[in-house]
């Protein structure tokens, strides 16, 4: 194995999703009900992950729908108070040290990830950052993982990717990538490191 790939949301962070995380932080900071603004809010998921619009973009409708006027300010906030999991973030601190080349496939919103990349300065820690929105497609489709494979110039037979959704894990496997599933609620991280080393990458 030359490159294990990790998901970001539920993986590398503690929370399931990225909008539950979003919407959270938002709801009790802002003293808004979660149930409201997550509705507003994930209207527009969809686009916001495949590139089609951006926060800045639609966070005056998102504030319309609720009939209040938050600062944007309050957005960036929760992208910066994203749970992290330093278990995972220290394994791959290690896997890099040890010579493999690391990277993140995320369905994400670029603008998310680009400011906690240059929050945490995660060019340091990841070889490459492959998101949904900038290739236009998710984890549904073969594209996102040939682009994280290519950007490392790495076969696909030589790459472990880990996701917490078992339906992400259909279209890497057939593309001949070693694949492990991550219960985001057990975070058993002794079975992963055990998983990596049948995968054959040595932890």
């Amino acid at each position: 194995m030359q490159a294990v790939f990790f998901d970001f949301d539920g993986v590398l962070t503690t929370d399931p999703t990225g909008s539950y995380s979003i919407c959270r932080y938002i709801a009790a900071a802002a003293g808004v009900e979660e149930a409201a603004f997550t509705k507003a809010y994930r209207t527009y998921s969809h686009d916001l992950l495949l590139g089609k619009t951006t926060h800045a973009a639609i966070w005056p409708q998102v504030c319309a729908r609720l009939g209040v006027e938050l600062p944007y300010q309050l957005l960036i906030d929760s992208f910066l108070h994203t749970p992290l999991d330093a278990h995972m973030l220290t394994l791959v601190r290690r896997l890099k040290n040890a010579g493999y080349q690391t990277g993140m496939i995320t369905d994400n919103k670029q603008d998310r990830i680009d400011c906690l990349v240059r929050h945490h300065h995660w060019e340091t820690l990841f070889d490459t950052v492959i998101v949904s929105a900038a290739v236009g497609s998710g984890k549904d489709d073969r594209r996102i993982f040939e682009q994280a494979a290519a950007a490392l110039s790495v076969p696909m037979e030589e790459c472990v990717f880990i996701d917490n959704q078992e339906k992400n894990l259909i279209v890497p496997q057939a593309l001949g990538m070693k694949t492990i599933y991550f219960d985001h609620e057990k975070r058993d991280f002794p079975a992963l490191l055990a998983a990596l080393r049948q995968a054959g990458v040595a932890c």
